[in-house]
C-alpha cells in the first residue's frame, strides 16, 4: 500500500474523475488509514508501505503498480503519460527489497493487477481501455501459466479489478455487462461458483474488494442481497468507506498489491 500523502484529482484519465470534484485530502487519509487498520489489526495481514512520491498522486493505488509472482515483480507499462513516472518508482522500490523485475516490451501496455487478476492457477487479463489484449502473450511467458484475455465493454470500468474480483480458487463476483459476449463466456466456463452483482452494486465499485482468507473488505453501501448471498457462501464482509477514492474511479483493491500472490 501507498499512503495518499499526495492523492488529489490532478487530471482525467477514467469516466469517474473531474477536475471539478475534488478529494478531501484529510477525508482521504482517514478512510486509507481504516482501511489500512483493518487489514493489519483486525484481518493480520502483512502490509509493506511504497513510500508516496510528490507529482504521483495515483501512487496510491497500488494495484496498478504491477503484478506479483513469488520474488519477481512484472512491472507495469502505463497507458496514460500522467502515471507513467510511477513506473521508475515502482521499479527502485521492488529491486531494493530483492524482487527481479520483468516488464514487457515498451509497446505492449499492461496495468498490472489492475487488470490481472488470479483465479486458481489460471490469471485472467481484462483489455481494451489500459491493457493490450496482445499482452496476454508476452505473461504467459513470464508467469509460465495460462492466460485468459477477457473483452472490457463499458468504459466505467475501465480496469478488470473493477468489475472482477476472485475470492477463492473456485469463485469471484463479477459484473457480467462489463464484458463483451465472449468474455462473459469464459468467465460461465472457467470460474466455477461466479457471483454476479447488479448494477447499482457494481457502480458503488463492489468488485473492487479485497479477499483475505474467507473475509472480503468492500466498499460500504452494497446492497443486503449481496451480502447475504456472500455470507451464504461463507464470507464474512467488512465494508469500508472510501468515497474520496471513489472520486478517482477506486476502492479497497485498488488500493492494494498483493506481494506472495502465485498460483
Amino acid at each position: 500500500m501507498c499512503r495518499p500523502t499526495h492523492y488529489t484529482i490532478a487530471y482525467e484519465i477514467n469516466p469517474w474523475m473531474r477536475l471539478s470534484r475534488q478529494a478531501n485530502q484529510s477525508r482521504a487519509a482517514r478512510q486509507w488509514q481504516a482501511l489500512y487498520d483493518l487489514l493489519t489489526t483486525r484481518l493480520h495481514a502483512r502490509v509493506q508501505l511504497l513510500p508516496p512520491a510528490r507529482g504521483l498522486p495515483d501512487l496510491v493505488f497500488t494495484a496498478n503498480a504491477g503484478l506479483v509472482m513469488g520474488r519477481t515483480l512484472i512491472r507495469s507499462n502505463f497507458r496514460h503519460p500522467e502515471r507513467q513516472g510511477e513506473e521508475p518508482v515502482v521499479e527502485r522500490y521492488f529491486r531494493r527489497r530483492g524482487f527481479r523485475i520483468a516488464r514487457l516490451p515498451r509497446a505492449f501496455n499492461f496495468e498490472g493487477e489492475g487488470d490481472a487478476l488470479w483465479v486458481g492457477e489460471r490469471l485472467f487479463l481484462g483489455f481494451r481501455f489500459r491493457s493490450d489484449a496482445t499482452a496476454h502473450e508476452q505473461l504467459a511467458r513470464i508467469v509460465g501459466r495460462e492466460v485468459l484475455p477477457l473483452e472490457l465493454a463499458d468504459r466505467r470500468f475501465y480496469h478488470l479489478d473493477t468489475c472482477f474480483c476472485p475470492l477463492d480458487a473456485a469463485s469471484a463476483l463479477w459484473y457480467p455487462k462489463a464484458f463483451d459476449r465472449y468474455g462473459r463466456r469464459v468467465i460461465d466456463t472457467y470460474v466455477r461458483e461466479p457471483l454476479a452483482v447488479s448494477t447499482a452494486d457494481a457502480r458503488r465499485f463492489a468488485c473492487n474488494a479485497v479477499s483475505v482468507g474467507r473475509a472480503v473488505v468492500i466498499q460500504a453501501g452494497i446492497s443486503r442481497r449481496l451480502k447475504t448471498q456472500l455470507a451464504r457462501r461463507g464470507f464474512t464482509i467488512y465494508e469500508v468507506n472510501l468515497s474520496e477514492f471513489l472520486k478517482a474511479g477506486g476502492s479497497a483493491k485498488c488500493l492494494v498489491l498483493r506481494l506472495r500472490r502465485a498460483p
